[in-house]
């Protein structure tokens, strides 16, 4: 019996090797981003609800037949809030999950942990959950802001105090990147105003004990103080400031605005102030708003939290960026998009990026607990 020998003709073993080279071809996973953040620990309350309004708008996308017919798959992984998690867990999703891109991590320690694995394998973070100013200036083209910085939430907090004739305020920051580059926001407010912090002082990221800084803050006299770190750290600031006697203003910036947050504050939530990146979640002025209202109405939600929207916003920013990209997105593919988004219109909000701003949103604002648990404006 004569042998036959298959794709001895070269012409057939040049087909037979682009088929090989079609299927050895890198294949991301069409519209599955990864998610890297903190779901436990202590930023974990926000963290859930960054997520929840994230998945919020991607499920109602989804829903109605999806980007260009094609659904969108959060993959969300817990990298414990450490940064070196955060790299390993993040290349883990780009190089076995194949994920289009990094979306909503918090942390200004882990965002800037990531940047040079973004270059290296030429993924977009789109999103970040902090206002870190190193993710804005200067402008990295793989990173994708949708909130404005803690430079510009800090400063406005602290004219805001001296607006209305508070002067003796001091700073507590935590120890690491997010601290550093958000008290230097906290001075130019205090610049501006022509003040000086009564007291500023560092606290170490992991298992602070605030016995001795808030005898300090007591005995400083302050009239307010801004505690700039994580949402368990802050309470647990507030709750020993109190401890110590003081009955001053305390005051935090936006990785805080959620609704955990005010469950960990627990019955010293109201009065504290709580600077804000996006409109009031009730205020259906904003298109934003309204539509993420009706989207949690019709999923059986109470409401959205602040947190919530920052997770919405970015997921709609997100979105429109793949629609952009095309039917068979890369991740540069992506990248190039976004790049081009230029006034996009989120609802009463725009959106502008361009090769020399990624910034996205600029709004700041603040807000303040009252009686009922609840943040106003």
């Amino acid at each position: 019996m004569k042998r036959i020998r298959l794709f001895s003709s070269p012409v057939w073993t040049a087909w037979g090797l682009a088929g090989l080279l079609v299927f050895a071809a890198p294949a991301w996973a069409q519209l599955r981003v990864g998610m890297p953040s903190g779901f436990t620990g202590s930023v974990a309350a926000g963290v859930k609800e960054n997520h929840e309004g994230a998945q919020l708008y991607f499920d109602t996308i989804n829903a109605r037949g999806g980007v260009n017919g094609q659904k969108i798959e959060l993959i969300t992984v817990d990298d414990k809030f450490d940064p070196k998690v955060t790299v390993e867990v993040a290349r883990e999703l780009i190089t076995k999950q194949r994920v289009l891109a990094l979306f909503l991590n918090r942390g200004t320690p882990h965002s800037q942990a990531l940047l040079p694995m973004l270059a290296e394998l030429k993924v977009p973070l789109v999103g970040p959950s902090t206002g870190a100013m190193a993710l804005h200036q200067p402008v990295n083209p793989w990173v994708f802001n949708v909130r404005a910085t803690y430079q510009r939430e800090a400063a406005k907090a602290i004219e805001h105090l001296a607006s209305i004739g508070i002067t003796r305020i001091a700073v507590l920051e935590t120890d690491d990147s997010f601290g550093a580059d958000s008290a230097a926001g906290a001075l130019k407010g205090f610049e501006k105003a022509k003040l000086k912090p009564v007291l500023h002082e560092k606290f170490p990221r992991d298992k602070p004990d605030f016995t001795e800084l808030s005898k300090r803050v007591h005995e400083s006299n302050a009239q307010a103080v801004m505690v700039i770190g994580s949402a368990g750290n802050t309470a647990n600031a507030v709750k020993a400031v109190r401890a110590a006697g003081s009955r001053a203003q305390m005051v935090t910036l936006s990785n805080n605005a959620s609704d955990g947050f005010i469950k960990l504050l627990g019955e010293h939530a109201r009065g504290v102030i709580v600077t804000q990146v996006f409109p009031n979640e009730r205020s259906v002025a904003y298109g934003l708003i309204k539509e993420a209202q009706e989207f949690a109405k019709a999923k059986g939600l109470a409401g959205v939290s602040p947190a919530m929207m920052e997770g919405y916003a970015a997921a709609k920013v997100l979105t429109e960026g793949l629609r952009r990209a095309g039917p068979n997105p890369t991740p540069v593919a992506l990248r190039d998009a976004l790049e081009n988004l230029k006034s996009y219109d989120l609802g009463g909000l725009t959106v502008h990026y361009s090769p020399s701003n990624h910034t996205g949103l600029d709004f700041a604002d603040l807000s303040i607990v009252d009686a009922s648990g609840k943040f106003r404006r």
